[in-house]
């Protein structure tokens, strides 16, 4: 049996983890990790005696072999180095990381020779999203993203957007769109700037998680979106990571890479 714990287990992507763990054969719930949590019975949570529950990252013991994390953005950092400190795979779908907070903790999981993964979305159509969005980059070099999710995200723009933004960036022809000589009457109405591609984030209730990549070019436009309507869409991708994460030699970034 492969041996999990699920950081963010009380939350609602974490409650969905948990009951993937609980239904998929092979793998077994060792642990529940939540910040500040009242107590640590794990009946208290619905969740069998045999499971371990911890409020403090300090505090964890277990013989976890893949750490799936669903928390908050301020709290991803740390979590993951612990799990590769204790030499338990990661596989982390709580965004936030920057870009240097990645290369270090890929270099500490080479040091340690422990395989992870850091997904900015596990939903299938997320991923073949920005895998579409690269490929049109090439052909139309006008692009802007707009992500719309639920109004308690906690950052913005999503790690979706901007891995999206990061993948068109790198195929992208040398580019200055837009006026040059734009001004803004409201601050930040144009959005936020990755290397000149706009992202604009909506942030609403009702919303889950969509994406929207819209390409502009002489008489034509292009739209690519993705829309997730329920958080189970996600679990098809955590059960991807879950399956090929001990096999991965290095801490690698988006789920297109254990497809």
């Amino acid at each position: 049996m492969t041996k999990v714990l699920i950081a963010g287990f009380t939350g609602a992507m974490g409650q969905k983890a948990v009951r993937l763990v609980q239904n998929s054969d092979g793998y077994e719930l060792v642990a529940g990790f939540a910040s500040g949590l009242s107590s640590s019975d794990p009946k208290d949570y619905g969740l069998p005696a045999n499971v371990a529950i911890f409020g403090n990252l300090n505090d964890i013991q277990t013989d976890a072999d893949i750490w799936i994390d669903f928390t908050l953005p301020s709290a991803v950092y740390a979590n993951t180095k612990f799990a590769i400190e204790h030499g338990i795979h990661p596989v982390i779908g709580t965004t936030g990381l920057t870009d240097e907070q990645v290369s270090e903790l890929q270099v500490l999981a080479s040091k340690k020779g422990l395989g992870g993964l850091i997904a900015p979305n596990f939903g299938m159509s997320a991923v073949l999203l920005m895998k579409f969005a690269q490929e049109a980059a090439k052909y139309f070099p006008d692009v802007e993203i707009i992500e719309m999710h639920h109004d308690n995200k906690a950052d913005a723009p999503s790690g979706t957007a901007l891995s999206t933004a990061k993948l068109i960036d790198q195929v992208r022809p040398q580019h200055e769109q837009g006026n040059p000589d734009e001004t803004e009457s409201l601050s930040g109405v144009r959005g936020g700037d990755y290397h000149g591609i706009h992202i604009h984030a909506v942030r609403l209730p009702g919303y889950v998680a969509h994406e929207q990549v819209l390409f502009g070019g002489p008489g034509e436009a292009l739209t690519i979106r993705q829309d997730s309507f329920d958080r189970q869409s996600f679990m098809s991708g955590v059960k991807v990571a879950m399956d090929h994460v001990l096999d991965l030699k290095e801490l690698v970034v988006g789920l297109e890479n254990v497809l």
